[in-house]
């Protein structure tokens, strides 16, 4: 019986093309919208995520303090040096502390013979390629040792290799830091673009002694560090670290019972968390966006099959003259309104992933179409078809065989 009234809605539909086609077109476009729209929250989504995990995991920043001027102004963290290298040693000791890095980012003009290149120039030791989780493809780090001795060698990222050496082959090149020549010894992988569009391959490690001795001049970070990078062994682990952390460093800063710290501990994972529960809420409402468009799409089905109901009064009248249950005549029309959604939900998926696949190469980052976005689309349209179909169906059930006939 079931394949008898599908047959017979197909047909009912096929004899009003353009209005059963007006009437799908909701469908489409809502379905659309709601592939679409999460399409593109889930890519937002995954874009943060890489550019959370691309900092490395586990980790805590612990930062330099913020100096004050002499009007009590306090300038922001990292402007007053704190924190040294002996301080990053004497935290990598720390139990469940993996490695320290203690770091100087200072944005330079670097030079290879004719070109410039303005940069990000990183002063760090070994550990800054553990804690990153960052080790050259080509070429190798520079080691502890070279470290120590202040060598004069660098690892490059993509962007200044590009910049600096062309196509030509930057291992074994000089660049020049401020007028003191570096030897390129490691080029990094790419990592692409970062949180807020930084470009992480823009980039120039130095050993932290040489760097700070021949690059850093006589500024106030001469002989401190404005960042200390740990990465712990666990996420599990992090806040006990941080705590212990900053136990040491008022410890080894001296600093007395009730005085505020010369220095601050941000934990990465804290912030990725806050982050992703962003974009995930992010994703929700441009969902809950396209879902207002199937119920606009399903307000239409009713209006349409309360138009039928009206036109076909007399052929319901026929039917239950001849003993059809009122049963039989809701499931018919409820089965015309399902069909309607769903021919509607076939054709919004495929425009949907459509839209998603042109808006990767218009969009600075790649939309993500999932299978749970296309089933609940799918599930949606059918849930509308039932839920905004069961009124006119209803309806006809409810009409009274003589006064159909009459009609």
């Amino acid at each position: 019986m079931i394949g008898a009234m599908l047959a017979e809605a197909a047909t009912a539909l096929a004899a009003n093309r353009l209005r059963s086609a007006l009437t799908m077109l909701g469908m489409v476009i809502g379905v659309a919208a709601v592939i679409l729209m999460l399409a593109i929250g889930y890519g937002v989504q995954r874009r943060v995520e890489t550019s959370i995990a691309a900092l490395g995991s586990n980790l805590l920043i612990v930062n330099s303090g913020a100096a004050r001027t002499g009007a009590g102004i306090v300038q922001g963290t990292g402007t007053r040096p704190t924190l040294t290298l002996e301080d990053a040693e004497a935290i990598a000791r720390l139990p469940g502390v993996l490695a320290a890095a203690p770091q100087t980012t200072t944005p330079v003009q670097v030079v290879a013979g004719p070109v410039n290149w303005a940069t990000n120039v990183t002063s760090s030791t070994p550990a800054w390629f553990v804690v990153q989780g960052w080790f050259p493809e080509e070429g190798r780090a520079f080691s502890a040792m070279e470290e120590r001795q202040g060598a004069r060698v660098a690892v490059i990222g993509q962007t200044v290799a590009r910049e600096l050496f062309g196509a030509a082959d930057p291992l074994g090149q000089l660049l020049r830091v401020r007028g003191v020549s570096f030897r390129v010894v490691g080029i990094l992988p790419p990592r692409g673009q970062g949180i807020g569009g930084i470009d992480r391959d823009d980039v120039v490690v130095l050993p932290l002694t040489s760097s700070l001795r021949l690059v850093a001049g006589g500024g106030p970070f001469r002989r401190f560090v404005r960042t200390i990078t740990v990465s712990v062994a666990s996420p599990e682990g992090l806040p006990q670290a941080e705590r212990a952390i900053a136990e040491l460093l008022r410890r080894r800063h001296g600093l007395a019972p009730g005085q505020e710290n010369d220095f601050s501990i941000t934990n990465l994972t804290a912030v990725g968390d806050t982050f992703r529960e962003t974009t995930g809420a992010i994703s929700i409402l441009l969902g809950a966006i396209g879902g207002i468009s199937l119920v606009v799409g399903g307000i239409g089905i009713m209006n349409i099959m309360l138009v039928s109901v009206t036109e076909r009064t007399r052929e319901i009248g026929i039917r239950m003259a001849i003993g059809a249950p009122r049963a039989a005549v809701r499931l018919q029309f409820l089965l015309e309104a399902l069909a309607l959604s769903l021919v509607g939900c076939v054709a919004g998926v495929l425009l949907g992933v459509g839209l998603a696949v042109l808006a990767s190469r218009v969009l600075p980052f790649a939309t993500v179409v999932s299978l749970a976005s296309v089933v609940a689309a799918f599930g949606i349209s059918a849930a509308v078809g039932v839920f905004f179909g069961w009124w006119p169906a209803s309806r006809a059930a409810r009409l009274s065989p003589i006064e159909a006939l009459r009609s």
